[in-house]
């Protein structure tokens, strides 16, 4: 861990969960003056206990807005805290900096940081890359919203490691300072609207993963998004573009049905095990980074060919008198749900969708609800998701309380050389947690069915 001090600082951590308590405790082992403000009571907070246990200062319960007449020299908020909480405006006007757990895990960290982020892919590429890394002895360590929090991993890690750190818009829009060595951006769609209010907005949030970014550094960029495009041409750094839909003079890319870095063959698209053509970008973004740090192409192909997903991306669950069950509860937008439901475009499909509604349609669904031979429905967007599958021809369509209930009643009205789908094309917060609780959910209901 690099020698950082905070000793006399000063800092708020607004929100707790798993980046708070990170946060909290790092920057009490850092020297700081530390409080905590958590939405929820102490009485059932569990991390609030365990940081008071440390002698950290907790407001829990409410967050009082003169919290801030006390003299801050810093404010880490958890990403999913909107600008708009009173708390974080004020701190703004004020001119409090306001940051999230990646700028902490930055300035301690002694390894340089591969940042990935997107509005589909992530997980998958980051999980690619570090697979990638690991089998060409890189010593990588994973890092972000795909597992254990970046400052948790940023103070074991070493000068010859590489931090692999999935990155959302969200902690995206509280670094500073944040320089990725390689920065990868996959897509840029229509998500979390509801937080930026803009796509604009959102794609400049997504931008500050090259703000810091100077020509010693890499971006790994896709050519065939618009978006990604003008969001790179304002980068410094060397730029790395992928494309699955034409050959490049340099980078990597398809042409046929070969996958190339520059003018080398690495593989046979053939003989990629991960499903889906969409999952063809997330291979090659993960080949040009592992290609910049000097992966062989033995070592490439090792992953390409035996590495089939992660949990609640496409997941294969299991087969029940010749019906497929797949979890891909991580589409948590209507582009992930596309991608899904094109994965199977030749198959019969039952797709089990509904969640949180964040105000939009889904209308961008149609075109790809043509091989859907029923839907099952659940939670806050379903009569929307009903309008939309009536326009796609779709006669058959259930209505129930939840993923768990949607499960028997997918398999029930099922033929053997079905796919049961669950791809929700909705976050989960209107009845859980997270997504990962979602999917974990479905697995077990088909578990149950045998």
């Amino acid at each position: 861990m690099k020698q950082v001090t905070y000793q006399n600082q000063r800092v708020l951590v607004l929100g707790l969960a798993k980046s708070g308590l990170a946060a909290a405790m790092l920057l009490h082992e850092l020297g700081a003056s530390v409080t905590v403000n958590d939405q929820k009571p102490l009485d059932e907070n569990e991390e609030a206990k365990q940081l008071e246990k440390l002698g950290i200062r907790v407001v829990c319960g409410r967050h009082p807005l003169d919290l801030l007449d006390e003299p801050f020299d810093l404010l880490v908020k958890n990403p999913g805290i909107p600008y708009s909480n009173p708390i974080v405006a004020k701190a703004m006007e004020k001119g409090l900096p306001v940051v999230t757990e990646v700028e902490l895990a930055y300035e301690i960290c002694e390894a340089p940081f591969i940042g990935i982020t997107g509005s589909n892919g992530k997980t998958t590429t980051t999980t690619l890359i570090y697979e990638m890394l690991q089998e060409g002895e890189k010593k990588p360590l994973i890092a972000g919203n795909i597992g254990t929090v970046a400052c948790e991993v940023a103070k074991t890690a070493r000068e010859d490691n590489w931090l692999v750190t999935e990155l959302s818009s969200f902690q995206l829009m509280g670094v500073r300072t944040f320089r990725p060595r390689i920065a990868v951006l996959l897509n840029i769609f229509d998500a979390h609207l509801d937080y930026h209010g803009t796509k604009e907005a959102y794609a400049q949030a997504k931008g500050n993963l090259f703000k810091n970014q100077t020509a010693n550094d890499y971006a790994v960029v896709n050519a065939d998004d618009e978006w990604v495009r003008k969001i790179a041409d304002l980068s410094n750094a060397t730029k790395i573009w992928f494309s699955a839909t034409r050959p490049l003079e340099c980078g990597a890319y398809l042409k046929d049905a070969l996958l190339y870095w520059n003018d080398e063959k690495i593989i046979n698209v053939s003989e990629i095990a991960l499903p889906g053509k969409h999952n063809l970008e997330n291979i090659l973004a993960a080949v040009s980074v592992a290609k910049l740090i000097g992966v062989d192409n033995e070592a490439i192909v090792r992953v390409l060919t035996t590495f089939t997903g992660v949990k609640h991306r496409l997941q294969y669950v299991s087969t029940i008198n010749g019906r497929k069950f797949f979890n891909d509860s991580k589409a948590t937008n209507i582009l992930a749900t596309q991608k899904a439901l094109s994965a199977f475009h030749d198959q019969p499909v039952i797709l089990l969708a509904g969640g949180l509604d964040r105000g939009n349609e889904f209308d961008d669904l149609i075109p790809y609800l043509h091989h859907v031979k029923a839907i099952v429905l659940f939670g806050q967007t379903a009569p929307k998701l009903e309008r939309v599958a009536k326009e796609a021809g779709i006669e058959t369509i259930y209505h129930v309380d939840n993923v768990e209930k949607a499960v028997p009643v997918a398999y029930e009205i099922s033929q053997p050389g079905d796919i049961i789908l669950l791809s929700p094309a909705c976050a989960s917060w209107d009845q859980y947690k997270t997504f990962e609780q979602r999917g974990d959910i479905f697995i077990s209901a088909v578990h149950k069915l045998k």
